[in-house]
């Protein structure tokens, strides 16, 4: 009589399998059909049904540059790009927030030919599946220098005349000097930086302009750091030059002195108002100005006779 033992094993295992495949496909099927249902149909959404189109777009361009460092012939100042990807998110990006950057911190101070590639430039925050595919032009030349700081002069600049009369005796800014950064080749040749126009009509006294603005400079890779600066003016009746001829005391010499002053200030002045001596043991002569005229007139020059 033959054994059936080795038949059990098989049987026990026959019985496993149908109850495994009853779980899977038989308990809960309608759940798992919707669950592949859904899956299905996301993977179609995503990938299958999407549709793949492309734009072009005119971008800023972006330099990076090292702290010390500037690009002083400004290349251009926009490229044209294309991109891909899905149709739909393309449909989403706004022209004005693209951006292409070049990252020129490693460039040393010189002339450089920089090329312009999907995989030398960055285009930040495209959406996902969007790739940058052209850039255009493929090539710029960069001139890099040098930043430096130097310290100026500042230039008062005005327009219009005071009135008829009155003149301007002087003017100061301040601070009289600031400091300029920019390119070491423009600043070897900067020598001072000006005001803005700075109106004087009508100005018949004195006055201080306050927070006067630095005009842009000619270079505008340049900047001062102090953007403002006061301006005061001493205005008064126009001057015109006056000579007196004194006797010296104690010779018999003369002495002619010229003298620089608004004009009503030498009314009723005579030489006697005067005195003049000789320094002791020279020919040099030292004049004395009567009370109302010192420190009001400039003495424009003095003369033994």
């Amino acid at each position: 009589m033959p054994s059936t033992l080795p038949r059990e094993p098989l049987r026990v295992n026959a019985s496993l399998a149908r109850q495994i495949l009853k779980k899977i496909f038989l308990e809960d099927w309608l759940t798992k059909v919707l669950a592949l249902a859904i899956t299905v149909a996301l993977w179609v959404g995503v990938t299958g049904l999407s549709e793949v189109g492309s734009d072009r777009y005119k971008v800023p361009l972006v330099l990076r540059i090292a702290e010390n460092a500037e690009a002083t012939n400004q290349p251009i100042d926009e490229v044209e790009i294309r991109i891909s990807g899905d149709k739909r998110r393309l449909q989403t990006i706004r022209e004005s927030d693209l951006r292409v950057f070049v990252d020129l911190t490693a460039y040393s101070i010189g002339n450089h030919t920089v090329t312009l590639a999907p995989d030398t430039v960055s285009l930040p925050d495209l959406p996902n599946g969007i790739r940058l595919e052209d850039v255009s032009p493929k090539k710029i030349i960069v001139r890099l220098e040098t930043i430096e700081e130097k310290e100026v002069a500042v230039r008062v600049d005005t327009q219009g005349a005071v009135p008829e009369g009155s003149e301007v005796y002087a003017e100061a800014a301040a601070p009289a000097r600031i400091r300029v950064r920019g390119p070491a080749s423009y600043l070897r040749t900067l020598t001072f930086v000006a005001t803005e126009k700075i109106d004087l009509a009508g100005r018949s006294a004195d006055f201080t302009a306050r927070q006067v603005r630095i005009a842009p400079l000619s270079n505008e890779n340049a900047t001062p750091l102090d953007s403002f600066v006061d301006v005061s003016f001493r205005i008064g009746e126009t001057r015109i030059e006056k000579s007196f001829t004194l006797p010296i005391k104690e010779s018999r010499r003369r002495v002619q002195v010229t003298l620089f002053g608004g004009r009503t200030l030498f009314a009723g002045i005579n030489a006697e108002r005067f005195s003049a001596t000789l320094e002791e043991g020279s020919e040099k002569p030292v004049v004395a100005l009567p009370s109302e005229l010192d420190g009001r007139v400039e003495v424009r020059k003095i003369r033994l006779l």
